[in-house]
């Protein structure tokens, strides 16, 4: 992972759609355990007075009013300069030496993407998430290891497959970034814009890795938008998505899925959600693009991986020594 001569070893992006003291909770924290040759971004959607002079520390773009978390993680991380970049969202806090192995990970090469793992404000500091996973079917899941698990010692972080790194915390090849999105797509909203991001993830080469050594403590719950919007934004994950897998699959699973969330809303709320369901199938032109691309890009990873898994055999071969025939004669000592 490269980067140019002047620019940080990392960015940290705080996007901070509006509230003023969760921003500030969060600076704290990151100013408090600043790593070494970092800058430090804060994506502005709302005005900010800036009360405690912090532009000599950090550096505050303006997003468009009533931008998101997405939308503002956009604007932050297009300001950026490293080649490494942590999205952190305002309320969210960091804790002592968070970015160490994260950035040691993506120095390495070969990672796209560094999942801390989120824990509580509580006492024993539980892990709440560990990333995330996509279902077939277009479901976003939380990766929640067991208590009971992390209590004995037994949570062992380097074994979870995880599809992505949370969009209110997580570390990132800003190449990646720019190739997968470019960005977080903000047409699935704050709720799925993570969950899209990992789809497009899952056709890249790259791996994703969760760093327990890395933690940060988690804000504000994620608030599931109203029945028409979930409804929308879930159907556009799910068909923004579909070069990641099987396409037979991937309907079955999503059929069972809309059935799934049918029941997890009625009453009042499965019409408003099918509907919105109905209106994000009738754009399906808009997916297409991005469909195509995705499939381009899954088949570049497949050959560079096909051609890199060669050249390891062909060095497996030659480094092989030969040994001696069983019937070769023994050398004869000359006269």
């Amino acid at each position: 992972m490269s980067r140019p001569g002047n620019a940080p070893a990392l960015s940290i992006v705080i996007p901070a759609p509006s509230d003023s003291a969760a921003l500030e909770a969060t600076l704290v924290s990151v100013l408090e355990n600043r790593p070494a040759d970092c800058e430090i971004v804060v994506s502005l959607g709302f005005e900010y007075a800036d009360p405690w002079n912090i532009a000599d520390e950090v550096r505050l773009v303006p997003a468009p009013p009533g931008s998101g978390i997405a939308a503002c993680a956009n604007v932050g991380i297009a300001a950026s300069a490293a080649s490494a970049v942590h999205v952190l969202a305002a309320g969210w806090l960091a804790t002592p030496g968070w970015t160490n192995r994260p950035l040691e990970l993506l120095a390495a090469g070969g990672v796209s993407a560094v999942v801390p793992l989120v824990i509580t404000t509580s006492a024993d500091g539980s892990i709440d998430a560990a990333g995330l996973r996509v279902t077939r079917g277009g479901r976003r899941l939380e990766i929640v290891p067991s208590p009971r698990a992390v209590r004995s010692g037994r949570f062992d972080a380097s074994r979870v497959r995880a599809a992505g790194p949370l969009l209110e915390a997580g570390f990132w090849a800003a190449d990646v970034l720019a190739t997968a999105g470019p960005g977080f797509a903000t047409s699935c909203g704050d709720w799925l814009a993570d969950a899209d991001m990992a789809t497009a993830l899952a056709c890249l080469p790259g791996r994703v890795v969760v760093a327990a050594e890395s933690r940060v403590i988690r804000g504000a719950p994620r608030r599931r938008p109203r029945a028409f919007t979930a409804g929308l934004q879930a159907e556009r994950l799910f068909w923004r998505g579909l070069a990641r897998g099987s396409l037979s699959a991937a309907v079955v699973g999503h059929a069972i899925e809309v059935v799934r969330d049918a029941v997890a809303t009625a009453p009042l709320g499965t019409l408003p959600m099918l509907a919105g369901r109905i209106a994000a199938l009738m754009q399906f032109g808009d997916y297409v693009p991005r469909l195509v691309r995705l499939r381009a890009l899954r088949r570049s990873a497949a050959v560079d991986e096909t051609a890199l898994l060669r050249i390891d055999a062909a060095h497996a071969d030659l480094a092989r020594p030969r040994r001696a025939a069983a019937d070769a004669r023994p050398l004869r000592r000359s006269a």
